[in-house]
């Protein structure tokens, strides 16, 4: 199980409700961080292709990430394989990552609440088209905390969020591709609930 990232996540209509319950469960709060994420690829997108993911983070820190599809998938669950290490300086990293022949895709922001109880970890994401839940660790502790979190497991999602913006700039037109909290708000696009549906 060692480099395997297994999770799902819901779309929240009220964070504050869903923040209390987390905590009235007895989870800890690690703090909130804003997340300004690069996802990287080669000229011919193989990445991209391959359902894989190269992406440079930074929040309180650099982080260098790669996912890839697992050997074995379960249709219950969302399952990378989840390479990732921590980095010192962004800009030479990313300098680092030209020179072996990626380059700047696409450009994503959340900002996360994460929370620890017992072996899983939960993430209270906003998106700038949404919030929503992610709950990470094995699987019988996320079906656990999905049930004990009030969350119907068939709401569950499986997609990541580039895939979630992706229906999204389909669905509404969006003329733009980097998921900012500043495009969203220059596109009039106003989320009124989890799903990230516009009101205006």
């Amino acid at each position: 199980m060692q480099y395997t990232e297994i999770e799902v996540k819901f779309a929240i209509d009220d964070p504050a409700a869903m923040r209390r319950r987390i905590l009235g469960i007895g989870a800890q709060s690690k703090g909130k961080v804003f997340e300004a994420n690069v996802r990287y690829d080669d000229p011919q997108g193989s990445l991209r292709h391959s359902k894989s993911l190269l992406r440079l983070r930074r929040d309180r820190k650099v982080t260098l990430t790669y996912k890839a599809l697992p050997e074995t998938t379960d249709p219950q669950f969302k399952i990378l394989k989840e390479l990732e290490v921590t980095v010192d300086d962004f800009k030479t990293m990313h300098l680092i990552l030209e020179a072996l022949g990626f380059h700047k895709v696409q450009v994503y922001e959340k900002w996360r609440e994460s929370f620890r109880c017992e072996n899983a970890t939960l993430c209270l994401d906003t998106m700038p088209f949404g919030t929503f839940l992610e709950i990470e660790g094995p699987r019988k502790a996320i079906r656990s905390f999905a049930r004990r979190l009030e969350l119907p497991w068939p709401s569950r999602i499986l997609s990541n969020y580039l895939e979630l913006f992706a229906d999204l700039q389909k669905e509404y037109n969006l003329p733009f591709k980097d998921v900012t909290f500043a495009n969203f708000e220059q596109a009039g696009f106003r989320p009124v609930d989890g799903h990230g549906k516009s009101s205006g």
